[in-house]
């Protein structure tokens, strides 16, 4: 059975891969956003800082791979293999829940964060390192002064990819003033206090340093009436937690009764697990940092402007869930629980293809223009009307995967410039293979 297992968790490794591969190359615009535009901006122009709206961690992993000969969108995507590659090899070696994070990896809903050009994608083999580091100190194999070392520095890291790492800090924190009976609470409560020191001085010292005005200027109350936020968390927890679909048609339809459906099937399923199966004090901690970090992730929509709750924004919390979940269905099913990683591949495979675009095609006719109106290594600006303009922004994304100096730009005025591009001075000269199914 051993043997058998291993051949199963071998094949899961190798597809997995492949898909995430497959996953960006039959895309129309390499999975990219408009994010993404910032993040390889951010990385082309280091050490100039391009701006504070995100840390320095994924740009700088874009830029080191940059050093290799690779541009900035193809180092984003060595970043994304590597982050699940370090997943996988970590957990295997140190025998940390690798059986739970090679089904949960294999999940078409992170596939498809290891194949885009997020920040999410750095950050879920951190909070693997979190996760372990924090477990050891529960079991009392780190003690004193090194598990708040190593706690405060894991804490710190993963600040300096993702900002939502905060909530990460408060419910280390938290956990340590609930369960302050613990002979290991004490290292959690320091070593939240200690990270959120560095995040004040971070704010003082760095953000206030390049632009002063940013806290004030991202704070606004009242963004969002509660009736739709309740909404949008039904429907992004909901799509985080099916293990097959993470995403709902945006017009509506009845095929979102069944996505949604089996996303809420699996969260009363996940409930009853954990109700029936024995839970262990690192269990119990994973599953509270992770519904901690959900709960502030929706409150945090009241006064700072986020996109809706997704598999996206949860996903750094739904983690720690996940591997809980399926250790328990393990404990269960044993190896039959491979099956269902093996199900969300074929699943994402089947909504690639239904879906696809030619990214390589769509790059070399971009290259190709870029070439011809000289402006392939030099400064471009994009001209849109307004952020919501999605349908033109996705141009801009394109162009950024060949040249990542793009910056975009909302004054009319620039259009009369040679530099400036707008979606009728591409498509006047190329076409670019689309996505129906958008």
């Amino acid at each position: 059975m051993k043997f058998k297992e291993k051949n199963i968790q071998i094949i899961l490794v190798i597809i997995t891969v492949l898909m995430t591969v497959f996953r960006f190359l039959l895309n129309e615009k390499g999975r990219t956003s408009p994010d993404s535009i910032r993040f390889m901006h951010f990385a082309k122009v280091f050490p100039v800082i391009d701006n504070t709206i995100t840390p320095l961690g994924y740009p700088l992993s874009i830029k080191f791979f940059t050093f290799f000969g690779f541009d900035e969108f193809w180092s984003s995507k060595i970043v994304g293999l590597a982050a699940l590659a370090f997943i996988l090899i970590f957990t295997y070696r140190k025998n940390f829940f690798f059986r739970e994070a090679l089904v949960t990896c294999s999940l078409f809903s992170l596939v498809s964060l290891f194949s885009f050009t997020m920040s999410e994608a750095l950050i879920l083999p951190f909070v693997i390192g979190f996760l372990y580091i924090s477990s050891q100190i529960i079991i009392g194999n780190l003690e004193k002064g090194k598990a708040i070392f190593y706690l405060t520095i894991s804490l710190i890291l993963l600040y300096n990819i993702r900002y939502s790492a905060l909530f990460l800090m408060g419910g280390t924190g938290l956990y340590g003033l609930i369960f302050w009976k613990k002979k290991h609470a004490s290292s959690f409560i320091i070593s939240g206090i200690l990270a959120g020191i560095f995040v004040v001085l971070y704010k003082l010292f760095f953000i206030d340093y390049f632009n002063e005005n940013y806290v004030k200027e991202s704070l606004e109350m009242g963004l969002h009436p509660t009736s739709q936020l309740l909404k949008e968390l039904f429907w992004g927890l909901c799509t985080t937690f099916n293990p097959f679909i993470h995403m709902a048609n945006p017009n509506g339809g009845i095929i979102n009764y069944g996505i949604y459906g089996l996303g809420l099937v699996n969260i009363l399923l996940m409930i009853y697990f954990f109700i029936i199966k024995p839970l262990s004090e690192t269990e119990v901690y994973f599953i509270f940092i992770g519904i901690f970090g959900i709960i502030c992730s929706f409150f945090i929509q009241y006064f700072y402007p986020v996109n809706a709750i997704d598999f996206r924004l949860l996903s750094a919390f739904s983690l720690p869930i996940w591997l809980v979940y399926f250790r328990k269905i393990f404990q269960r099913f044993e190896w039959k629980t491979y099956a269902i990683g093996f199900l969300s591949i074929c699943s994402g495979l089947f909504f690639t293809l239904l879906s696809k675009g030619n990214y390589l095609e769509n790059r070399k006719e971009v290259k190709q223009f870029l070439k011809n109106e000289n402006l392939e290594n030099k400064p471009i600006k994009f001209y849109l009307e307004a952020t919501e303009d999605l349908e033109n922004i996705q141009i801009a994304e394109l162009i950024s995967t060949v040249n990542a100096d793009l910056d975009i730009t909302f004054k009319p005025s620039d259009t009369l410039q040679k530099n400036t591009l707008t979606k009728h001075k591409v498509l006047q000269k190329i076409k670019i293979d689309k996505n129906k199914y958008q």
